[in-house]
C-alpha cells in the first residue's frame, strides 16, 4: 500500500459530474456502478465507506478513478472534501 494518496478532481462543464483521479487502484475488476445509497451500502468495502457521504446520487469506480453525480442541493466542495477524507481513511 502506498504511503500517500494523490487525489485530483475535475468538474464537468455542466456541473453535473465530478471525476476523481487517484494514484491507487480502487478496484481490480470491472467497473462498479451504484445508483443509490442503498446500492452503495451493499457494495464493495470502498463503496460502503463512501455510502456515508451525503448527497451522492451515483458512483462509478473503475481502476484508479471514480465518477460521481450529486443531489443538486449538495455543494460539490462538501462532497469533494468528504471523498478525500474517506479515501485517506480507507487506504492509509
Amino acid at each position: 500500500m502506498s504511503e500517500y494518496i494523490e487525489i485530483e478532481t475535475e468538474l464537468s462543464d455542466d456541473d453535473s459530474t465530478l471525476a476523481v483521479y487517484t494514484n491507487l487502484r480502487l478496484n481490480d475488476g470491472e467497473a462498479e456502478q451504484y445508483h443509490s445509497r442503498e446500492e452503495l451500502e451493499e457494495g464493495t468495502p470502498l463503496a460502503q465507506a463512501i455510502a456515508v457521504i451525503e448527497g451522492i446520487r451515483y458512483l462509478q469506480i473503475e481502476g484508479s478513478d471514480m465518477i460521481v453525480r450529486r443531489d443538486p442541493e449538495t455543494p460539490w466542495h462538501l462532497i469533494t472534501s468528504d471523498i478525500s477524507a474517506v479515501l485517506k481513511d480507507f487506504f492509509l
